[in-house]
């Protein structure tokens, strides 16, 4: 008995064509636009109002800042948007008039700070060795001393005065600069790129000056923005204690003060200067916030 066996021919695959490059399967997706953040432009917008009426406090200013305009202690109204102090004077025209003196003070400590912060980190971190752990000691000094103590220690040595009380607070903030940038230029000095700089005969300070600092200070931004948001604070406090200016120069610090006492009866003498204060260190705290993460 024989057995057939059948032989079905091969079916051939049908043809397919070559698979399309990856550009011709997808669209190409647009780049994302970033997201504005409106707390970010209001923060930007805020700070300049008040830069500029620490420029040209004459030109929002609507009154004068040391005249009686009416009687004392009116209430907010149209022609008074921050109501009247004890005297008659203008509280609008107060908080204008010293926002020069806080953003004076503010740059001052924050200048004086960032300065020597950034040398010292500078050097601490380009160096190492001994002269590294003398510096970072210090540093750890400064930073284990409550900063208002600190400045509270500085201005009584010097004296009262914007810019005595600035030159406080910017003792004060050595310490911080120092430690982010020692940080920072640790880092960067490991790289491969200073360390062929260093190979191919480069000099000590011009690798420093050329690749180490440049590359080092970008956080340095934002911690300068957080500082002077913290100076305006540290310097109203101290106007606040009588450190600051002498009366009848305003400053939002002493203009608080004044009104301290008269929370119950008239409180926009001290509410609404204070409101401002408030509204600066946030509005500089967030742009802090900005370039931190923009990094």
């Amino acid at each position: 008995m024989t057995v057939a066996h059948t032989i079905e021919p091969a079916v051939a695959a049908p043809h397919e064509d070559p698979p399309a490059p990856a550009a011709e399967r997808a669209p190409r997706r647009a780049p994302r636009r970033r997201r504005i953040s409106v707390t970010l432009v209001l923060a930007y917008a805020f700070i300049a109002l008040v830069v500029a009426w620490a420029l040209f406090p004459s030109l929002f200013a609507p009154y004068s800042a040391y005249d009686p305009i009416v009687a004392g202690l009116q209430g907010p109204s149209p022609a008074h948007p921050f109501g009247t102090d004890q005297v008659g004077r203008d509280q609008l025209a107060r908080v204008i008039f010293g926002a020069r003196e806080s953003l004076l003070g503010a740059a001052i400590a924050v200048g004086l700070g960032g300065s020597v912060g950034v040398v010292l980190g500078s050097i601490a971190g380009s160096v190492g060795g001994v002269v590294e752990t003398a510096v970072m000691r210090i540093v750890d000094v400064l930073l284990a001393i409550p900063g208002l103590l600190l400045a509270l220690t500085v201005v009584v040595l010097l004296g009262t005065g914007t810019t005595n009380a600035a030159l406080a607070v910017g003792v004060g903030a050595i310490a911080s600069f120092a430690r982010l940038v020692r940080s920072e230029v640790v880092q960067v000095r490991r790289t491969e790129y200073v360390e062929a700089a260093y190979l191919s005969g480069g000099r000590f300070f011009d690798v420093l000056l050329t690749h180490i600092l440049p590359n080092s200070l970008r956080p340095v931004l934002a911690l300068l923005a957080l500082q002077f948001g913290g100076a305006i604070l540290a310097l109203s406090t101290l106007g606040f204690l009588g450190y600051g200016v002498t009366p009848p120069d305003p400053e939002w610090g002493m203009i608080i003060a004044q009104g301290r006492d008269l929370l119950g009866a008239a409180w926009w003498v001290a509410a609404l200067p204070g409101i401002v204060l408030l509204l600066v260190v946030l509005s500089a705290n967030r742009i802090s916030q900005a370039w931190s993460e923009a990094r």
